[in-house]
């Protein structure tokens, strides 16, 4: 099993949701997040004063899924969420050794 970290727009989840739904993706976990990586965040000027944006709004969202629908899972969210602009976000892949369903007891792939 892997867990998919996608990070990426905040106006993309619904498109990256609808997406990873239609490649069977059970369910996922989205958490508004701040960060910031190559663009370094960006100035605003507010009444006249510029000031630095250090931290840039985005939305992590997290799947955990079989191995075989790894490939799949990525493309769908590289498709849904390339503007082609810089900030577009990061995908992470992660090894899972174990889930436990809390509810049933169920182990394993049965419990994604």
């Amino acid at each position: 099993m892997k867990k998919v970290e996608i990070i990426t727009r905040p106006f993309k989840l619904d498109e990256l949701k609808d997406a990873l739904t239609a490649v069977g993706v059970k369910g996922l976990t989205a958490s508004e997040v701040k960060g910031f990586g190559r663009q370094r965040g960006h100035k605003e000027i507010y009444r006249g004063a510029e000031y630095q944006v250090d931290f840039l709004a985005k939305v992590k969202v997290e799947v955990v899924i079989r191995d075989d629908q790894l490939t799949e899972v990525i493309a769908a969210a590289q498709k849904v969420t390339r503007t082609g602009q810089i900030g577009d976000g990061k995908i992470f892949v992660i090894p899972v050794e174990e889930v436990i369903r809390i509810r049933t007891g169920e182990t394993g792939e049965e419990a994604v």
